[in-house]
């Protein structure tokens, strides 16, 4: 393998994927060491996602340099959660969060991390340990580095050439995400659940409405496009209906993504640690997904620290670093997984809802189990 041998350059670390596990893990770890960061898209741009943040994150953020005061009024401390019906219960957030879209934040993190990383507009298509390296082969040039991370989100090519077994699996879920003119409170996030899947609304800057819903294919298939399927199945539901037929569209076409696979994932599979939704991925239901991608670039990017400054070895810093990834994720991850099957059968989210009508402190303490305590920075 010629590829192997012909080196272009070499860094400390190579990160594949500038998300926002990616972009967190650059700027920390450019702090010290040489790091490159690969992504095949410029910036800024629009991805797929819940955009309500976790104020679990808030204190990390501004010690990374981004204020979010700075950047959306958008404070969110309610949360309403409506049957397919339309009947509603409401409920306040335990640690409450903020209204941001991902084309605002990974753009702002992105301009803190050129100021010392190197930013390549390119794919990793295949990642190498060689001699106690990797190298990491991005078009015709091979990189090489003390230790690869991937942060190249749900799913990708990257996933396929190292054989990660989630990717084998055919998952049936799709995810549709649009940003609309539409007159709803600041405060308030909303989760209206439909026959097949779920949607979620929340106020982002610039005083627009984030609607990101899931839907299971079974559901969406019998349906000729989008459009259809969002007023003949989510407009059942009276909230859904109320907001389709006012809301304003701000972009020709939402963004999709299907194949979305919840399957458990691997936070270190062949020495390559993954991070973000790369080593797994929360149901959006839990609103927690981006926090817990901050979050899971401090807790790589203070092992690999350790690593590269020769006070733990590559093993132990592979072993450290998914021991503390399960501790933190591995319950959310999988209370997700329950709370997606209560919602996705009637016969249980009818019992669900009534219950939290006659018990209203069950919804606040279902939120906290998919969310942790505010996070410093400690790299």
């Amino acid at each position: 393998m010629h590829y192997l041998y012909l080196v272009h350059k070499q860094f400390d670390i190579i990160i594949a994927g500038g998300g926002l596990s990616g972009l967190t893990a650059a700027i920390l770890l450019s702090k010290t060491f040489s790091v490159l960061l690969v992504d095949p898209d410029s910036y800024p741009r629009h991805k797929m996602c819940g955009e309500y943040l976790s104020n679990e994150v808030f204190d990390a953020l501004k010690e990374l340099g981004v204020s979010l005061n700075q950047l959306t009024k958008v404070r969110l401390d309610t949360f309403e959660l409506s049957s397919p019906n339309g009947k509603t219960v409401r409920t306040k957030l335990p640690l409450g969060g903020t209204g941001i879209s991902r084309y605002t934040l990974d753009f702002v993190l992105y301009k803190l991390v050129i100021r010392k990383a190197q930013v390549l507009e390119a794919r990793v298509q295949q990642a190498h340990y060689v001699d106690d390296h990797f190298q990491v082969v991005v078009g015709d040039d091979v990189y090489r580095c003390k230790q690869f991370i991937m942060a190249t989100g749900k799913r990708s090519a990257l996933d396929k050439t190292l054989n990660r077994d989630f990717i084998y699996k055919k998952s049936p879920w799709l995810a549709v995400k649009m940003h609309y003119q539409f007159d709803m409170p600041a405060n308030l996030v909303q989760l209206h659940n439909f026959d097949g899947g779920y949607a979620g609304l929340s106020k982002i800057e610039n005083d627009l409405v984030n609607c990101c819903y899931l839907v299971h294919y079974d559901s969406f298939k019998k349906h000729k496009d989008i459009n259809t399927f969002q007023e003949q199945v989510m407009a059942v539901n009276p909230q859904l209906d109320t907001f389709f037929n006012t809301a304003v569209a701000q972009w020709e076409k939402p963004i999709t993504i299907s194949q979305i696979s919840f399957e458990q994932k691997q936070p270190v599979e062949d020495r390559i640690m993954m991070i973000g939704d790369t080593a797994g991925l929360i149901h959006p239901l839990c609103g927690n997904g981006m926090a817990m991608a901050i979050h899971s670039a401090i807790i790589a990017s203070k092992n690999l620290t350790l690593y590269l400054n020769g006070k733990k070895t590559r093993d132990h810093m592979l072993i450290d670093y998914s021991t503390e990834w399960n501790s933190v994720f591995a319950s959310r991850l999988q209370y997700g997984r329950y709370l997606q099957r209560v919602l996705l059968s009637k016969t249980l989210t009818n019992f669900g809802y009534r219950a939290v009508e006659h018990i209203p402190f069950i919804l606040p303490s279902i939120i906290k189990q998919t969310h942790g305590k505010p996070v410093t920075l400690d790299v």
